[in-house]
């Protein structure tokens, strides 16, 4: 049984940092195209970022370029999201996705596997 768990959501203020991670059993995650989406109230699922399956290739949102970076540990099965100056727009459940073979994956269609989501919550 494949499962993706997030953690490290929370409550930051306006310009503040949180650190994602999503820890993958049940598939190989060396071989996993890894993503990172986010979902606000009333809105669509949109995509974050992405890393390809040996980490050498990373794709950001145009809103999030500069802020956020997408890592990966094929050591400890997981992705991370470091976001940085984040601000009251970032505000959304964060779901980490996973899928196998490929590279760069920026589309929640291509993705198989997915996480239940973490909240991040950005106060202004």
């Amino acid at each position: 049984q494949v499962q993706l768990v997030e953690s490290g959501g929370g409550l930051v203020q306006d310009g503040g940092s949180l650190r994602l991670s999503c820890a993958v059993s049940g598939v190989s995650f060396s071989a996993c195209a890894m993503g990172w989406f986010r979902q606000a109230p009333g809105k669509e699922r949109e995509f974050v970022a992405a890393i390809a399956w040996r980490g050498d290739r990373t794709s950001y949102a145009d809103s999030v370029k500069g802020r956020f970076t997408i890592s990966r540990d094929n050591g400890k099965n997981t992705v991370y999201l470091q976001m940085n100056s984040l601000k009251p727009e970032d505000s959304a459940v964060y779901f980490c996705a996973a899928d196998l073979f490929g590279s760069i994956k920026t589309t929640a269609l291509e993705y198989k596997y997915w996480g239940q989501g973490t909240q991040v919550a950005v106060s202004s």
